[in-house]
């Protein structure tokens, strides 16, 4: 499997990885109460676990419904 092959895969994972990564950082930012946890720990996690776990992670826990 070369560079080529993947890069058609890749791309959009990375795309949509990134804009899950700013909406989920730009809702935490704007947002002050959480269901768990506090603002500092919301971001440690969304940004360690950046590859969709972490995003998904804060939206199914820590944000608290409007």
């Amino acid at each position: 499997m070369t560079l080529q092959d993947i890069l058609p895969f890749a791309v959009p994972l990375a795309a949509a990885e990134l804009i899950l990564l700013a909406f989920t950082l730009r809702h935490i930012l704007t947002h002050k109460t959480y269901k768990h946890g506090s603002r500092a720990l919301w971001i440690i996690v969304t940004i360690a676990g950046m590859q969709f776990i972490g995003p998904v992670l804060y939206f199914i826990l820590g944000k608290e419904d409007d």
